[in-house]
């Protein structure tokens, strides 16, 4: 990594651009839909954790443009996607979709922490779970026997998301015999290419998600990001066997340095979150920047133009204003 994001440490924190037409304001990413059906998604740099933003880290959000800007045009031969155009580092261009209601989780080892993943189910003593039956005697984080599909509903209000087999998602009809027969083969081969990947620069991606919508012609299209920092888990391929040996987690790009900071000092959830230092937030850039490096293999390039981030991608999305 030849640049250090602690030498200009910009941030795009908010992107309300009041010339673009219907906005919508989520967690992480600002969206606008235009008129012909095509939608402006901006990649903020916002960090969302304990159902609120933190803080911003710097070149965050080109981070994960970018390293879905790689995967998706890897992959361009597997599935249709939604981009259409990448006008800025931080903005991607795309189709306007409705999004199928169950995301899809591709996992190829016994990994997780949450709840509904495999590896807290399986301490559990659960062996048949998302339809699919474990082998006894797995340890964690070791690979499984073959990469499987674990699809959660879709929690559009709020929500949580629960846990489905391809047998509730077909009797719930939230997908067709068809629709759910296309996203599981598109998810399997993005992941096995992803995999591939991987593999070739010294890493193993372990587990990841999709989302997948429909256009306006009624085809299953690849939607949101592909196999970024924030959508899949990444280990360090060296440190593999000898951490599923040990009993501990191995190496990755643990980007969860602000997370466990906060935790430590107050809980999240009630108190006010106390003033985050400017060397974890430069520090947790770092990592996100080694992690594009790693994935895909190229140098990190900032886009230091403009006198913002935000006055830099407003000049590149003028020609899109009403």
């Amino acid at each position: 990594m030849r640049f250090d994001p602690a030498d200009d440490p910009r941030v795009l924190s908010d992107a309300f651009i009041p010339e673009l037409p219907g906005r919508y304001k989520g967690k992480v990413r600002e969206n606008y839909d235009l008129p012909d059906g095509r939608r402006i998604i901006i990649a903020t740099d916002r960090l969302s954790a304990f159902d609120q933003i933190l803080t911003a880290i710097p070149f965050k959000g080109q981070v994960l443009t970018q390293t879905a800007r790689y995967w998706f045009e890897e992959t361009a031969d597997i599935c249709l996607n939604h981009v259409i155009a990448y006008p800025d580092p931080n903005v991607v261009i795309g189709t306007r979709l409705d999004i199928l209601p169950v995301e899809i989780v591709v996992r190829g080892y016994l990994a997780g922490t949450t709840s509904t993943s495999i590896l807290t189910k399986y301490r559990k003593g659960e062996r048949t779970m998302y339809g699919l039956t474990l082998p006894d005697g797995l340890r964690d984080n070791e690979a499984l026997p073959q990469a499987i599909i674990t699809p959660t509903s879709k929690a559009f209000d709020g929500g949580h998301d629960e846990p489905l087999s391809a047998d509730d998602i077909l009797a719930q009809k939230l997908l067709t015999s068809e629709q759910w027969d296309t996203v599981s083969r598109a998810a399997l081969a993005l992941f096995e290419r992803g995999q591939r990947r991987a593999a070739e620069r010294g890493l193993i991606l372990a587990d990841t998600k999709y989302e997948f919508g429909t256009d306006a012609e009624g085809r299953i299209v690849l939607a949101d990001e592909i196999h970024t920092p924030d959508s899949s888990r990444y280990w360090i391929a060296a440190d593999h066997a000898e951490a599923v040996a040990s009993g501990r987690r191995p190496a990755s790009f643990d980007k969860d340095f602000v997370r466990a900071w906060v935790s430590e000092r107050c809980d999240p959830y009630h108190d006010p979150i106390p003033p985050i230092p400017a060397e974890l937030i430069a520090e947790t850039a770092r990592v996100y920047i080694r992690a594009f490096e790693a994935i895909t293999g190229r140098t990190f390039e900032p886009d230091l133009s403009g006198a913002s981030v935000l006055d830099r991608v407003r000049d590149n999305l003028r020609v899109y204003f009403a």
